[in-house]
């Protein structure tokens, strides 16, 4: 899985990128067919943006979350994208 992080008005540490890293791993856990991941991390005035577009076999998947804190934004869209995962797996399968 490759992982594109970009970053808006925040700069991408080695700590964020990391972070990141290791929670789209737990993702790929779920569902192993994930090819690209393109993730934005932005910042606008207090809130904290992080959202991303899984691209992966039969179709995308798009979620944002938002947060006074960056690594809790990620956290939260990584909850969004794992339900939207298993919902896009169970499809899959009924196929």
């Amino acid at each position: 899985m490759q992982i594109n992080l970009t970053g808006h008005h925040v700069e991408i540490t080695d700590a964020l990128r990391e972070y990141v890293d290791s929670k789209f791993s737990k993702l790929e856990r779920h569902f192993d067919h994930i090819n690209n991941v393109h993730v934005i991390l932005n910042v606008e005035k207090l809130t904290q943006k992080a959202e991303a577009t899984l691209h992966l076999n039969g179709g995308e998947i798009f979620a944002d979350s938002e947060h006074q804190d960056m690594y809790a934004a990620i956290d939260g869209l990584i909850d969004k994208l794992d339900r939207q995962v298993i919902k896009h797996k169970e499809k899959m399968k009924r196929h």
